[in-house]
């Protein structure tokens, strides 16, 4: 439990903002815990964003506007913009239109290129609209949505991270990939079918969060065709456009049961 405690405080040394002081090891089996982990992050972003929206909306002076925008900047402040960061360097490769090798070298390139400017915009335009939108109306559904997407993002990355060959030897995402098998990936539709389970003691709509769900699963599928196909397997930059990208379809995803499910 301990080593799993450790493995959980590494995620959110790599991949939030949270200040994490103390020197963790960095051993195989503190890295495959870390795997393992990759949901409960996901959770825990999802019950600051979720906690953070609420107490803007109900004990604060701001407008939904203003607190749909603290919202939208929470998702960015976060993460530290790690991922975004991956999406970047991934669209200015994926828009190079070259080959595998020449895509992986653009990846490499600290500088970013207008397709990675230009695709930043679009993704964070499109979050802020299905943001706003999808909260128009505050209720425990949509606080529980919140909640679940950065969970359903990050696993999505675990599950891409051990099913997909590395492009590449070295890396953050090689890092982990090398600490852990498939196999360990275990405990992901358990944290599922707990999240399940009370979710229906709260007496919300399983169709929507199945919905959500799905979503979350056609994404792994899509992801796992183009990292092979575009890049030749996955490399961190990878991971982290696979997480913006399944946020982005699940923020979508939100925002059109909002106008045809949640009326």
């Amino acid at each position: 439990m301990i080593k799993f405690w450790k493995g959980f405080l590494i995620d959110i040394q790599f991949f939030t903002a949270i200040p994490i002081k103390s020197e963790l090891p960095m051993d195989q089996e503190h890295l495959k815990k870390a795997v393992q982990a990759f949901p409960l992050v996901g959770l825990l972003q999802g019950i600051i964003y979720s906690a953070f929206f609420y107490l803007c909306l109900e004990f604060s002076p701001f407008s939904h506007l203003a607190s749909a925008f603290l919202l939208w900047l929470a998702t960015i402040l976060l993460t530290g913009g790690i991922h975004l960061d991956g999406w970047m360097d991934a669209s200015d490769a994926y828009f190079s239109y070259q080959d595998q090798g020449k895509r992986l070298e653009i990846m490499k390139d600290p500088r970013t290129g207008a397709f990675g400017v230009l695709s930043v915009l679009v993704l964070l335009s499109c979050r802020f609209l299905f943001i706003y939108e999808s909260t128009a109306n505050v209720k425990n559904l949509v606080l529980i949505l919140i909640l679940l997407i950065p969970l359903l993002s990050k696993s999505v990355m675990g599950v891409l991270l051990l099913t997909v060959k590395s492009a590449k030897n070295e890396g953050l995402g090689t890092l982990f990939q090398s600490a852990a098998k498939p196999k360990a990936l275990w405990p992901y539709p358990l944290y599922i079918v707990c999240i399940l389970i009370l979710v229906s003691f709260l007496k919300i709509e399983l169709m929507i969060i199945g919905v959500l769900i799905l979503v979350a699963f056609c994404c792994l599928f899509l992801f796992r065709r183009k990292a092979a196909k575009w890049f030749g397997g996955i490399t961190g930059d990878v991971l982290g456009a696979a997480v913006e990208g399944t946020e982005l379809l699940l923020w979508m995803t939100v925002w059109l049961l909002h106008y045809f499910v949640m009326v």
